[in-house]
């Protein structure tokens, strides 16, 4: 079981920056593979990126491919979503997930047992 809550959305202009948070209590982060998602209002939950630590991948969705990284730190079992050149598409709850590793199928949402409630992020032009 594990138990995932997010932090630092918040209200940005566009061209900003923000680093997201995703604090993991329970097992290990490493035993999971991990992934952010993010949902506009009136819009489908989208896949934005994935980690596999402990096969050494990373995946983006096209649309944040070279502006946004997602990293790990195992010491503290959190993982982070660093988002810069943010504008105001990137708008939207953002959720963590976890779950088993999850081979090619990584950018669907139905492969994570687990999630955390969200945390906003607003981008003004």
């Amino acid at each position: 079981q594990v138990t995932l809550v997010e932090s630092g959305g918040g209200l940005v202009q566009a061209g900003d920056s923000l680093r997201l948070s995703c604090a993991a209590s329970g097992r290990p982060f490493s035993d999971y593979a991990v992934a952010w998602f993010r949902q506009a209002p009136g819009k489908e939950r989208e896949f934005v990126s994935h980690l596999s630590w402990s096969r050494g991948m990373t995946n983006y969705a096209g649309s944040v491919k070279g502006r946004f990284t997602i990293s790990e730190d195992n010491a503290k079992n959190t993982v982070y979503l660093q988002m810069n050149s943010l504008n105001p598409a990137d708008a939207a709850v953002y959720y963590c997930a976890a779950g088993p590793y999850t081979g090619s199928t990584y950018y669907r949402d139905d492969r994570y047992e687990y999630w955390g409630p969200g945390t906003q992020v607003t981008v003004y032009s």
